[in-house]
């Protein structure tokens, strides 16, 4: 009987690895699907910006984008992230919508100089990117989309 159970839990195991493993590479891959996507360092240095080869900001991407820099313990961030998910699905190909956790990317995080989180960087096609610390309304975040990466008045 111990032998079903730990072969029951082992393959229950691995069916959730293999599920989290398709999950990561599918929001990696749809950085325009109308989700947010889970971005690291590497991610960051091939998509937006190559801070190691330069220092001069040059933005890669192909749409303007907002780069959430949160953390999974902070109630803000936590408040925030419904509001994130749905942006990203009005402005589906407008602009995109990157988050990063600040425990798991510290080197990102120091970046940005994220002192306090939430910290939202605005990031247009052309100029430099803003920051936008702190928690807000839907209503904000939709009018810095529109006047300041999507240049709406």
């Amino acid at each position: 009987m111990k032998k079903v159970i730990m072969a029951f839990a082992l393959v229950l195991i691995s069916a959730l690895c293999f599920a989290g493993n398709q999950q990561t590479k599918t929001s990696k891959d749809s950085t325009n699907s109308g989700q947010v996507v889970v971005m690291d360092k590497n991610m960051f240095i091939n998509d937006v910006f190559d801070f190691q080869n330069t220092p001069d900001w040059k933005y890669k991407g192909k749409l303007p984008a907002i780069i959430d820099l949160y953390a999974d313990w902070c109630g803000p961030c936590r408040m925030v992230a419904p509001i994130m998910k749905e942006l990203a699905k009005e402005y589906k190909d407008k602009i995109t919508i990157y988050k990063v956790n600040v425990d798991k990317e510290k080197e990102l995080a120091a970046l940005f100089q994220a002192t306090s989180i939430p910290l939202f960087v605005f990031i247009p096609m052309e100029g430099e990117p803003q920051l936008f610390k702190g928690a807000a309304d839907k209503a904000t975040y939709k009018k810095a989309i529109d006047e300041f990466l999507l240049k709406n008045k």
